[in-house]
């Protein structure tokens, strides 16, 4: 049964006419029509009606409002031109510069990160999901109890951010969210734990993990359904997949690997989704090989590039990790930039070209796959009873079995693996 609460944010949050603006102080890699376009992209995935982008060119950020008061004044003039109830800020502002704002604008105002969380919170779907999005939700209130919504004649509860934060008791309340922050902490512990013992399975198994990287949007989602054969949510739609998805496959010369669809990156993300989503990206961590899919044909792909390594760095991606990049999208490119990216993709050798709409290139993305797998495989000789068959069925599904023998009830293997497959089959149970 739906609450009081979520029928009160859903109601403001689908209803709300919203301006964007991006306060533009000239460092950012992307242009600002792009920054806007992204931000507009961000809002209307959670049912906001974006009416108006506007770009300020800002010198030096106001400790109290961050943009002028000039600025200020102008955009208080467009929203209410454009009958808009919210403003959407791409940049972090602080508690303070939030609460001046909106007695300035007379509207609620929200950040990027309020506006990242408020996607996680609409998006994620299973009990998982759900605890990390509320303890950054939680760590992000945190600070902001003192907000004061004057424009908005009542006081609401809950962890979302369009409908606002209650205003009595903030002490009593601080000391509540710190308190709900710890279990939550414990209870993401435990799904870290269990999540090792499955990893652990399947190393003794040992099965290879490709995951999936990219930026929010490239088409992760589209290629892990074609590979699979699932049906993971994939829309043209940011943030389509928020939960792991993960599932069996087979690869040229190998029998079994495991490929990992995650949640998609974003500049700038926020510092509480990569701590609270840590259980989640362990996934990534952890993995034989990363297939980092970009949208080749977004005019931003070079600094989303940069802004997946980013976080990849961030949450401990070992520099040494095999990794190739999957540019998506041939089936929007066409004519000229299509033949000159077909080019640059050719000479590269950690590069293919895809459509995973149209499934042109997958084949040869699995080829190399499975070649980075299986590079540097060596050949072992191994002794077994021969009574062992768990131990021969073992090797054959996850080696090349080049010549066998038995002699005196032993059962000599010539058999072709990596070192790391090796050592995970004389640690086997």
């Amino acid at each position: 049964m739906t609450s009081g609460f979520e029928r009160d944010r859903d109601e403001f949050a689908r209803g709300a006419r919203a301006v964007v603006i991006y306060p533009d102080h000239g460092a950012s890699a992307r242009d600002a029509e792009a920054r806007l376009a992204e931000t507009a992209g961000l809002a209307e995935a959670i049912g906001v009606s974006v009416v108006e982008k506007v770009a300020l060119r800002v010198r030096a950020p106001k400790p109290a409002t961050l943009i002028g008061s000039g600025q200020v004044e102008a955009l208080a003039t467009t929203i209410r031109m454009e009958d808009a109830g919210l403003a959407v800020f791409d940049a972090a502002l602080t508690p303070i510069q939030q609460r001046n704002l909106e007695k300035a604008l007379e509207c609620k105002v929200i950040d990027r990160t309020g506006l990242i969380l408020e996607i996680f919170g609409e998006r994620a779907a299973t009990a998982e999901g759900r605890l990390q999005v509320e303890l950054a939700h939680l760590d992000y209130q945190a600070g902001r109890l003192v907000r004061s919504w004057t424009h908005l004649e009542r006081q609401r509860g809950g962890f979302g951010f369009l409908g606002g934060p209650g205003e009595t008791q903030i002490e009593a309340d601080r000391r509540l969210i710190r308190d709900r922050m710890a279990r939550l902490r414990r209870e993401l512990e435990q799904v870290s734990r269990t999540r090792g013992l499955h990893r652990d399975r399947r190393q003794r198994a040992p099965w290879p993990v490709i995951a999936l990287v990219g930026y929010t949007n490239a088409g992760k989602s589209t290629l892990f359904n074609r590979v699979t054969g699932a049906d993971v949510m994939a829309e043209d739609l940011l943030f389509a997949t928020l939960d792991p998805t993960l599932r069996q496959i087979s690869l040229p010369g190998i029998d079994k690997a495991i490929l990992s669809d995650t949640v998609g990156f974003v500049s700038e993300l926020p510092t509480q989704l990569v701590a609270a989503f840590k259980a989640t990206l362990e996934e990534v961590v952890s993995a034989d090989l990363l297939i980092h899919v970009r949208d080749i044909a977004h005019p931003d792909t070079t600094a989303q590039r940069e802004d997946v390594e980013t976080v990849l760095r961030e949450i401990g991606v070992a520099d040494t990790t095999p990794r190739f990049e999957a540019w998506n999208k041939l089936d929007l490119l066409a004519g000229e930039a299509r033949e000159l990216m077909l080019a640059e993709a050719a000479r590269r050798d950690d590069v293919v070209a895809i459509s995973a709409l149209s499934g042109e290139g997958v084949p040869g993305l699995l080829d190399t796959v499975a070649a980075l797998l299986t590079e540097g495989h060596r050949r072992y000789t191994i002794t077994l009873d021969a009574a062992d068959g768990a131990g021969a069925a073992w090797l054959h599904a996850h080696g090349e079995v080049l010549g066998q023998s038995v002699e005196n009830e032993a059962a000599t293997y010539d058999v072709r693996m990596s070192e790391r497959d090796y050592g995970r089959f004389l640690e086997r149970d």
